[in-house]
């Protein structure tokens, strides 16, 4: 039986693979594949989470917040990619339109930790502004009321 459906398998493959060769080999970098952009936002959640320099400057962004934050970076990255006249009509364009996706990517990423660690700060200020100023290691001890 399996040799029986072999024959009629190549009989049906051949005009399809005649068909290709006279047509040429077609290859398209851009727009990227869902899988290739879904492996995006992975490597963008371990560049986040994990023990990356970026994390040792700006800090660690919480798993919970990676997720979400990766899939806005690099849809964003994507959208701004496509919006600026990237329909590749050549492997060149594409080329392009897929180099500028990865600076989108990488800028994004930078500006997201810059303000996610600005406001940090800013969230910390507040509570040390309140706290009685000590100079190197000298305790600040309560006074009584006179």
């Amino acid at each position: 039986m399996a040799t029986d459906e072999l024959p009629s398998a190549a009989a049906a493959a051949a005009p399809a693979a005649a068909g290709e060769e006279s047509q040429g080999f077609s290859f398209s970098i851009w727009p990227p594949t869902q899988r290739t952009r879904d492996a995006v936002v992975r490597r963008l959640v371990d560049t986040l989470g994990g023990d990356t320099i970026l994390c040792k400057r700006y800090g660690a962004v919480p798993a919970a917040d990676a997720e979400p934050a990766a899939r806005a970076i690099e849809a964003e990255a994507f959208d701004a990619a496509a919006d600026s006249g990237a329909a590749a009509a050549s492997v060149e364009e594409g080329i392009e339109a897929l180099q500028l996706y990865s600076k989108e990517v990488s800028r994004r990423l930078l500006d997201f930790v810059k303000s996610r660690s600005a406001a940090a700060k800013a969230a910390a200020a507040p509570s040390e502004e309140g706290a009685p100023a000590t100079s190197e290691g000298e305790a600040v001890e309560p006074q009584p009321a006179e």
